[in-house]
């Protein structure tokens, strides 16, 4: 099983809240998307994202099937520009 994360600060730290609903939204409409967790920061400290997105895949093909549905094309589009940064780790396990 690969796990992706991803965590995201938003130029606009109000979106995060949204872009957790949009992502939340994925579940069951990608199915290569085994599961996803998308948590909002509490803390805001100043090193903290906005946002921590978790979505588990078979494999490296399942995960670029996700990157490459239309649903989630869709959501990034809506997504990218209001991104200050993105940081990735995918690992398995």
């Amino acid at each position: 099983m690969l796990s992706h994360v991803v965590l995201m600060t938003f130029t606009d730290a109000d979106d995060a809240a949204k872009a957790k609903d949009l992502l939340e939204g994925l579940v069951g409409v990608v199915p290569q998307v085994r599961t996803l967790q998308a948590h909002l920061d509490e803390l805001h400290t100043p090193v903290s994202a906005h946002l921590c997105l978790i979505t588990t895949h078979e494999d490296e093909a399942d995960l670029r099937g996700y990157q490459e549905h239309p649903a989630h094309l869709e959501l990034a589009q809506w997504l990218r520009p209001r991104l200050a940064a993105r940081v990735v780790v995918d690992f398995s396990r």
